[in-house]
């Protein structure tokens, strides 16, 4: 059985102060058969003379460039269109490969075969203090790779770690690759990977290490900022999972649940709303008024959208969601 080749696509933008640990990384894969396409998305630092650098060590990396800062999407859209591999992965340039990564991954995928993407757990670290957050979606990202429940939560976050997956070219072609601008991009594509119905496969422990500093485009770009996320899951949401013929039932009304109902009343979309304090039951929003939440009991099959984000009301919500025999992913979805 012949190693094909793994294309690397990499944007890089102000990377210089990690770079060569990123470019390390990548050498020192015990899987030699790859490219890696790194597209400099103008650069104000050292970043593009290091790549010269390497790619003089190494014919396997081709550098491009984007000239001005176009951003993340269209650097992947550029590296997508030069590269050559059959299965393609993304980096982030100032992370680093666990020295198997690229082996694990691709024996993964090729055993599972197309419409399959192979993913497995990640270790966020920095330089400075690790934020709560962070190790928060890491441990539940990594909680993921074992329950095999990533499409069950996907309203939730993003399901996969941006810089840690592999898929075969042919189906990053079927669901659209990198054509779209949408942001969040790692979000939206994971949607779309959901979409066409691939399944995720895992290895079950860490192959990429997840850089935090303070000059990272998730912490500083507004493209990523929490409001992104939140909006590109009720679309996706009214296009694949809701059923109209049955009622839908939104539960919580706090901020993103004042923002969801804005949204279903803006598309039209007629919806129960509950939540579980007595002091906001008959208020009226949105031409919809809050009810107590055991009024789901009354509902003929519904579908729930959880708009509560606090761990411990989460908790007591799922209790309740049981004891009703309602399902994830069908019955019920958490947006945060």
């Amino acid at each position: 059985m012949y190693d094909p080749l793994i294309s690397i696509l990499m944007p890089v933008r102000n990377a210089g102060a990690h770079l060569e640990a990123c470019l390390e990384s990548i050498l020192g894969q015990t899987y030699p058969h790859w490219e890696l396409l790194p597209v400099d998305d103008g650069s104000e630092d050292d970043s593009l003379t290091l790549l010269e650098r390497y790619a003089q060590r190494d014919h396997r990396i081709r550098i491009y460039r984007n000239g001005s800062h176009r951003g993340i999407p269209a650097a992947l859209q550029l590296a997508f269109s030069q590269s050559r591999g059959a299965l393609l992965t993304r980096m982030d340039a100032d992370d680093r490969m666990a020295p198997q990564k690229l082996e694990r991954l691709c024996h993964l995928l090729r055993n599972a075969g197309p419409e399959h993407i192979a993913t497995a757990e990640v270790t966020y670290f920095s330089d400075t203090v690790l934020g709560d957050g962070y190790l928060r979606y890491q441990n539940w990202l990594n909680g993921l790779m074992h329950t095999g429940r990533h499409y069950e939560e996907i309203y939730k976050e993003c399901v996969l770690p941006s810089p840690c997956w592999m898929a075969f070219r042919k189906d990053l072609l079927r669901c659209g690759a990198f054509e779209t601008d949408t942001y969040p991009e790692d979000y939206d594509l994971c949607f779309r990977f959901y979409k066409a119905g691939f399944g995720i496969v895992a290895v079950q422990e860490p192959l990429h290490f997840w850089r935090d500093h303070s000059n990272r485009a998730s912490r500083n770009e507004p493209q990523y900022a929490n409001q992104s996320y939140f909006d590109l899951k009720l679309p996706y949401f009214l296009e694949l999972d809701y059923d109209a013929a049955r009622p839908l039932v939104l539960w919580g009304a706090g901020k993103k649940g004042k923002q969801l109902a804005k949204r279903l009343s803006e598309n039209g979309v007629s919806f129960h709303w509950v939540c579980d304090n007595p002091a906001k039951w008959g208020i009226r929003l949105y031409e919809t008024e809050l009810q107590d939440f055991q009024s789901i009991t009354s509902l003929s099959h519904p579908q729930l959208i959880i708009a509560v984000a606090a761990p411990d009301g989460q908790a007591e919500i799922l209790q309740f969601l049981e004891e009703q025999a309602f399902k994830p992913g069908a019955d019920y979805f958490f947006f945060c």
